[in-house]
């Protein structure tokens, strides 16, 4: 079975008459680099770890002195007034309208996920997108989520019609959970995007979207919209993980606001500049502030993190590079020899290639946190630490955020750029029943918009980037945990020789769809 990105790279060059191979992503054809892939890891290797010794010498000093400039982007009433309601209102309400415009097409529009609006909106505009958008430029995602926004208004009707009643149960959420409940729903996502035959088909997707709608709703009615919101909707954890990185923050100085807070790591914040990125303190903030910021310094601002916060960085980190792997030659022929095994497993959910990506799903996670373990086990055997391997884990597990979403734009660009372009088409005709809307449905997929040469060297400046701003941000962290900049140094060269190792493994896993 194809997976769903796979599946609508064929479709769209088919849709689109063109007589060339499908690769995957929307490569069209094999590109020799220039020179040989061993100069290149080579040289990304290098400068991550020149990198290391230029922000060795530059940044100095004691971790509380690190701040960063911030400017307010709504700070005059008039920028405040616009963003209340005429802009913010209707935003809500066309991305309410969106879903419930998914889950009408998939339902009861064309079964074929090229001639379909839900397939290339979900996998395409809405997951990669949206993650583009929210690493890029903020959280988004925490404006138009459109589960939160119908809650929202059932909760303001609610309270019209009685104004003492609570809507939601307000059970008291155990503590101990944590975000598990979004761990386990992101593998669930993860498993039905790179391993479930049936996850491009519109039915299939009807059936998923309504399931999680069911498990969201449920679980802010139990505890609390902005509880569920924190801990178990997936999508508000992911996106708000990843706009950390972004140059925007959305930041609260009114501190009596911060102790009604449900979050226990917000009102324990003593930053002295404030509450930042807690969406449930700027909901009900006098004067939320919108600030510009550097980028990747939100990532410095980590709070307390446990057990379930690594397991989630790691497993977003692993996320995306199986699914760089699983377009790999060998990846491929791992696939084949679980189909040879398992001949009679035929069907969407259970077959010999949902068989080998589930035990990839799984496997790349493990080995993950086992070598990311074994690292920070080094880091405090060299450094005399009196701190566990655990602890120092989860110390810098942030700074593999940026890791991550290199190579999540490294790997999916061409796939956004190209597939991407399936919903001009479909604007104006979600339904696939021959309208023409906007006049756009005749549009044919341009697979010319990029080349597997662009791709090749955009790839290498993401990953090494992204690398070197994980060394940054692990180094000042190691200013927070050791006390003299000898240790400092000691510390990082385990987590440096872990960024060249990934730099190294990050460059070959993207250069094998290019170049076979």
């Amino acid at each position: 079975m194809l997976r769903p990105k796979f599946l609508l790279a064929f479709l769209a060059i088919s849709a689109a008459l063109l007589a060339q191979p499908a690769y995957a992503h929307g490569f069209g054809e094999r590109y020799d680099l220039p020179v040989p892939l061993s100069y290149f890891m080579v040289g990304g290797g290098a400068a991550v770890v020149l990198s290391f010794a230029m922000i060795g010498l530059v940044v100095k000093g004691e971790a509380q002195r690190f701040s960063y400039p911030r400017f307010n982007l709504i700070r005059h009433p008039l920028s405040r007034l616009v963003l209340a309601g005429p802009v913010i209102l209707p935003i809500k309400m066309f991305a309410v309208f969106l879903l419930g415009l998914i889950v009408a097409v998939a339902v009861f529009g064309d079964p074929r996920p090229s001639m379909n609006f839900a397939p290339t909106f979900i996998w395409v505009i809405w997951w990669v997108g949206m993650g583009f958008f929210v690493a890029l430029f903020g959280n988004l995602w925490a404006l138009v989520n459109p589960w939160k926004a119908i809650y929202g208004w059932a909760e303001g009707l609610y309270a019209v019609i009685r104004p003492d009643g609570e809507f939601s149960y307000g059970r008291d959420y155990p503590k101990k959970l944590g975000i598990w409940p979004a761990v386990a729903l992101l593998f669930a996502f993860a498993w039905a995007e790179n391993a479930y035959g049936g996850s491009a088909e519109p039915r299939r997707l009807a059936a998923m979207v309504l399931t999680y709608s069911v498990i969201t709703f449920g679980g802010m009615l139990l505890f609390g919209k902005h509880r569920w919101l924190k801990h178990g909707e997936v999508f508000s954890v992911v996106f708000g993980y990843l706009a950390r990185f972004s140059i925007t923050e959305v930041r609260v100085i009114e501190s009596e606001v911060c102790e009604l807070c449900s979050s226990e790591a917000c009102s324990a914040q003593e930053q002295g500049d404030g509450c930042v990125d807690c969406y449930e303190c700027a909901e009900y903030a006098d004067e939320p502030q919108f600030d510009l910021r550097p980028p990747a310094v939100g990532l410095n601002n980590i709070g307390t993190v446990g057990g379930d916060v690594l397991a989630m960085v790691i497993l977003i980190l692993a996320m995306v590079t199986f699914d760089g792997f699983g377009a790999t030659p060998e990846w491929v022929e791992v696939q084949s020899k679980f189909v040879t095994w398992f001949p009679g497993l035929t069907r969407e959910w259970l077959n010999g290639v949902t068989i080998a990506n589930t035990m990839g799903l799984v496997g790349i996670p493990l080995a993950f946190a086992l070598v990311y373990f074994g690292f920070a086990h080094l880091m405090g055997l060299m450094t005399g630490s009196q701190l566990t391997a655990s602890t120092l884990a989860k110390a810098f597990v942030f700074s593999l955020i940026p890791i991550a979403l290199a190579y999540n734009f490294a790997h999916f660009l061409s796939f956004l750029l190209i597939q991407g372009q399936l919903i001009i088409p479909l604007v104006s005709d979600p339904f696939g029943f021959d309208w023409n809307l906007f006049g756009t449905r005749d549009y044919l997929i341009d697979i010319g918009i990029t080349n597997a040469r662009f791709i090749w060297f955009f790839s290498i400046a993401v990953i090494v980037i992204g690398h070197m701003i994980a060394v940054y941000l692990a180094h000042i962290r190691a200013i927070a945990l050791f006390t003299n900049k000898e240790l400092v140094l000691k510390s990082q060269l385990p987590m440096l020789g872990l960024m060249v190792i990934y730099t190294i493994v990050s460059l070959w896993i993207v250069s094998r769809p290019i170049v076979e």
